[in-house]
């Protein structure tokens, strides 16, 4: 599903934020992503998504090599991908349902399918009561759940996590990754940068160390 063969991403300012890293994650697994902050996490993931493209080395998704993709093949690929951030990025004007709709309708999908996957979508999060809410209404778990919904409302095949629990407490956020299990469940490639760490240690997932943008350790795929 995803292979990192001596990766590096250099920024003009501010040097490599991560440098050869290798690693690759099969499709189906679920693990986590661990370092300090600015050890490079969010940017290998925004790598996975085509946020940013390779320095160097080669990032492989799917099968495609993410470094040569055409631009004309950027949004297939991130349809692809599944994005959850820490700050929700949720449209404050708009209301739970429109927000989770918002990648369909970017896809041209008519309105009789976009209800049917949004209300799907917004029923494994616990918020099908909500679809008429905004984002102000509702508490920290509850737009982040949202934000879940959007990432999984096209059924991508790969999903990743940006500190999905960060801003959320103890209970709240094994929840979370409750739900991040149950896609996984169903065959969904899920990777999580998070810095939970008594969390993860309760979780029997592979998990990644990344230091100073170097790949640390690596506890191996879970038997």
């Amino acid at each position: 599903m995803i292979r990192f063969e001596h990766v590096t991403k250099r920024y003009p300012e501010s040097g490599d934020a991560i440098a050869d890293v290798s690693f690759e994650l099969a499709a189906g697994e679920m693990a986590f992503l661990t370092g300090h902050s600015g050890a490079g996490k969010s940017t290998l993931l925004r790598l996975i998504g085509l946020l940013e493209r390779p320095t160097r080395g080669l990032v492989t998704v799917r099968g495609r090599n993410l470094g040569r993709l055409p631009m004309r093949r950027v949004p297939l690929h991130r349809r692809e991908v599944g994005m959850i951030f820490q700050d929700h990025r949720l449209l404050p004007d708009r209301t739970v349902f429109d927000n989770v709709a918002l990648p369909l309708v970017v896809s041209g999908l008519g309105h009789k399918e976009i209800g049917r996957r949004v209300r799907a979508a917004l029923d494994q999060v616990g918020l099908l009561r909500k679809e008429r809410s905004f984002p102000v209404t509702l508490s920290s778990g509850e737009q982040q759940r949202v934000g879940i919904a959007r990432a999984v409302v096209g059924r991508p095949p790969l999903v990743l996590a940006d500190e999905p629990t960060g801003n959320l407490d103890p209970d709240l956020s094994r929840e979370i990754m409750g739900l991040f299990e149950r896609f996984n469940q169903v065959g969904v490639t899920v990777l999580i940068a998070s810095h939970d760490l008594a969390l993860i240690a309760t979780l029997p997932y592979r998990t990644f160390t990344l230091g100073a943008g170097r790949l640390t350790r690596d506890t191996g795929p879970r038997s």
